[in-house]
């Protein structure tokens, strides 16, 4: 059996919140996931959940940043789609620009030239002409910008419901499916 081989990278951009919620649906898929952090990424998980990539759930190998000879940096990997999770400003310029300043920018780098699904879950409010510029080139090249703005329709009542809910946003822009992944049904008279 073939199982989808994801890779989750995790940047220094608020909202952690959003990771364990992705990786937990993730779980519930017939996926491999393989993650990379980088240090400011590592330091914001622990201010924010208390947690090290290696607390995190359902990553099979983590890879360090620094790591350029890691299979994530060749187009060669079998890796069908990448998300970065949350996705600093920092990174979304490096992404838009082609630039490899570390592993989690040489793979993104590697979706786009090899036309594999990339999805960017930005986070930063309010956002610049710079911001947005750099949102269109990623855009542009193929990658998905998924802003981390959870749906409030299904009424969560925790934060982690909430993100919750993001997280099934982007395991539909995975095509992975999640079992109890709630949907809109229209509005209840």
């Amino acid at each position: 059996m073939t199982h989808e081989k994801l890779l989750v990278a995790v940047t220094g951009a608020s909202g952690m919140v959003y990771v364990p919620a992705l990786l937990n649906e993730l779980s519930q898929g017939d996926v491999i996931v393989h993650g990379i952090c980088s240090s400011s990424g590592r330091e914001v998980l622990a201010m924010e959940q208390g947690l090290q990539p290696d607390n995190l759930p359902h990553v099979e190998k983590w890879f360090d940043e620094k790591d350029f000879s890691a299979p994530p940096a060749s187009g060669s990997s079998d890796y069908q789609a990448m998300v970065i999770i949350p996705c600093t400003m920092g990174t979304l310029a490096s992404v838009a620009n082609g630039l490899s300043i570390n592993l989690i920018h040489r793979a993104a780098d590697v979706m786009l030239k090899e036309r594999r699904r990339l999805i960017l879950v930005v986070r930063e409010t309010p956002l610049n002409r710079n911001h947005l510029q750099n949102m269109l080139k990623v855009h542009d090249a193929g990658g998905i910008i998924c802003p981390a703005m959870p749906g409030y329709y299904l009424n969560p009542k925790t934060i982690e419901e909430a993100a919750r809910t993001f997280a099934w946003k982007v395991t539909d822009l995975l095509n992975i499916v999640v079992p109890g992944r709630r949907r809109w049904e229209g509005k209840i008279t």
